[in-house]
């Protein structure tokens, strides 16, 4: 028996923003869907508007599992797992010992695959898995602005003056092509 896709499945019990008030609670998740999808447009971009190689189905890919692990360790929030280099290292060996453990839940045929999928820093899509997560959060902070929810403002202000930092052509694209609709409402969208 292999208990490999029950754990992962149970990113649905994940809450993120745990230290936050949310007006729309997200769990990890729905979080996942959300970075695949803006992950392999990222990927996309990349490859068919700037004409630089990229595999968006394995960018999506990555994006998938990207935070797996936290089916074990839960969601730490970003203002405590980065608080201090040793808070940060300590967490990231937890991380690891959580992905192994994971992947021993695999049978031995299919470990190879998984184990790829898990080293996203080491796939040469890091970046793209990176600023689709920030993006995310980005727009989970946008949304949360809108309902009025200003326990979100500074987040949402660090969370875009990091994707400005980042200095990503893709994400400047998205950022100027796509995220001027998240301000919409359906209407509005509807009307355009």
């Amino acid at each position: 028996m292999n208990h490999f896709f029950a754990y992962v499945f149970r990113m649905r019990h994940i809450q993120r923003w745990s230290l936050m008030r949310s007006a729309e609670p997200e769990n990890l998740s729905e979080h996942t869907a959300e970075v695949a999808m803006l992950a392999h447009a990222l990927a996309l971009i990349r490859r068919d508007i700037l004409g630089v190689p990229c595999d968006p189905d394995r960018v999506a890919a990555l994006a998938l599992y990207h935070d797996a692990p936290e089916t074990m360790t839960g969601d730490l929030p970003t203002p405590v797992k980065y608080a201090n280099p040793r808070i940060r290292r300590a967490f990231g060996e937890i991380e690891a010992a959580s992905r192994e453990r994971l992947l021993q839940m695999l049978p031995d045929a299919l470990r190879p695959e998984y184990e790829k999928l898990f080293d996203v820093e080491e796939s040469g899509c890091f970046d793209l898995v990176k600023a689709a997560d920030r993006l995310a959060a980005y727009i989970k902070c946008k949304n949360e602005l809108k309902t009025g929810n200003e326990e979100f403002r500074r987040a949402c202000e660090e969370t875009r003056a990091a994707l400005e930092g980042m200095k990503m052509p893709e994400v400047a694209y998205f950022m100027r092509e796509f995220m001027p609709s998240f301000a919409l409402n359906l209407h509005e969208m509807n009307d355009r």
